[in-house]
């Protein structure tokens, strides 16, 4: 099997007695994600807000897993700043998005929306049509973008991605670490 790697790897490190570790969030870029034990045994555990405890997915130190991911992303072409930040889709889209996802927003005219809108959390998503014409779909995220003074520009081609996050913690005592590598496979899986 053939990997093409996506995006940017991280790794987590852990202590003998350790308790889970998560990672920091990024964006979900690939179907797949590999995972190496280094130093000892893992459990680990995918999500927006993942823990990982001794009852989830199992890696022996030394070996790898390849894992599945969900993704999804949207392009955005309005949004409305405040203490809770709504961003808009194009009109006839559906939004691949759900209550309680996390979400990261990259290409937007002004870097201050990529920084605030980063790994938000989705609050609602508004698909009903408004009898004032709104028909775009909207999600609201928990981002505060109410200090952005620069106006959204829809010709920048922002989109939107969802996040996630993994979690692992140590499963024999030993202290090691987990190398996390979003993936493309090719041949047998």
């Amino acid at each position: 099997m053939a990997h093409r790697v996506v995006g940017t790897g991280q790794s987590i490190t852990f202590a003998a007695a350790g308790t889970a570790v998560t990672s920091s969030s990024f964006k979900v870029q690939s179907n797949t994600v590999r995972l190496c034990a280094v130093g000892c045994a893992v459990n680990v555990a995918i999500g927006t807000e993942p823990v990982a405890s001794k009852t989830d997915y199992y890696i022996p130190s030394g070996g790898t897993a390849t894992l599945a991911l969900t993704k999804a992303s949207q392009r955005v072409i309005s949004v409305i700043v405040g203490s809770a930040t709504t961003l808009v889709c194009p009109e006839g889209t559906q939004m691949p998005f759900v209550v309680g996802d996390r979400v990261t927003i990259t290409g937007s005219n002004d870097s201050n929306y990529d920084t605030k809108i980063s790994n938000a959390r989705v609050t609602s998503v508004l698909s009903s049509s408004g009898r004032d014409g709104y028909f775009q779909t909207r999600i609201v995220t928990n981002a505060d973008t109410s200090g952005i003074s620069t106006a959204f520009s829809e010709g920048c081609h922002a989109s939107l991605y969802k996040t996630a996050s993994i979690s692992a913690i140590p499963n024999g005592g030993a202290a090691g670490s987990l190398w996390i590598q979003q993936v493309q496979t090719t041949g047998d899986a």
